[in-house]
């Protein structure tokens, strides 16, 4: 596959995801840790064509590797994440109903969907630890700048989670995810700029503790 076009498929498929967890209705910390399993971790190792070798994991879920496959392993992330997030949380039959409207070239039953947790968890070595991704970070910078400046509540959190998703959308800024902390901030300082009133900027002045 082309550059060009494995890149147009990584924006297709996390435009899936993306409008997935929408229709589902999940959380957005629950989207936000699919995506970073997702894109960050599963579809990473895929485009490092680790998998020709067979050196971890043998499916025909991955051999040939279609978009309508991925686009499953994109639907069983967010069923992890909703696990790990919700105490609630949704059932496979409500990703297999979604699966069955929205995947168009093939047809995945409840096994399917099983056997693809099983891979998707195999090749990042059953490490689903959630607490190093950007959303996390985001919404503690958030509580501190609220817990400082009045600005802070001016902020629109929405706008924070647009710039996200498009950073994500772009190939050129998935790098970016390599460092959440820092990409935590930059969304933040955007969302500042871009949603205050300047009339209304201020910046927080901390006291410093005596020596």
């Amino acid at each position: 596959m082309g550059s060009e076009s494995a890149s147009a498929m990584r924006t297709s498929l996390i435009e899936f995801l993306i409008e997935s967890a929408q229709k589902l209705q999940v959380t957005p910390i629950v989207k936000y840790t699919a995506l970073s399993l997702f894109a960050d971790r599963f579809y990473h190792y895929l485009s490092l064509s680790r998998f020709e070798s067979g050196d971890k994991v043998s499916s025909w879920l991955l051999q040939p590797l279609r978009e309508s496959n991925l686009q499953l392993f994109a639907l069983v992330a967010l069923w992890i994440s909703s696990k790990m997030h919700n105490s609630h949380q949704l059932r496979v039959k409500s990703f297999k109903s979604l699966g069955d409207t929205v995947i168009k070239e093939q047809h995945f039953t409840t096994r399917d969907f099983l056997e693809a947790e099983v891979i998707l968890m195999q090749v990042m070595d059953f490490e689903i630890g959630a607490g190093n991704t950007a959303f996390i970070f985001l919404e503690e910078l958030l509580f501190q700048l609220k817990a400082v400046a009045k600005v802070g509540d001016l902020v629109n959190f929405e706008a924070c989670m647009d710039i996200m998703d498009l950073l994500y959308e772009k190939e050129e800024s998935s790098i970016l995810y390599s460092s959440p902390y820092s990409l935590a901030a930059s969304v933040l300082v955007a969302s500042y700029v871009i949603t205050v009133p300047r009339q209304r900027w201020e910046f927080p002045i901390l006291h410093w503790a005596p020596n």
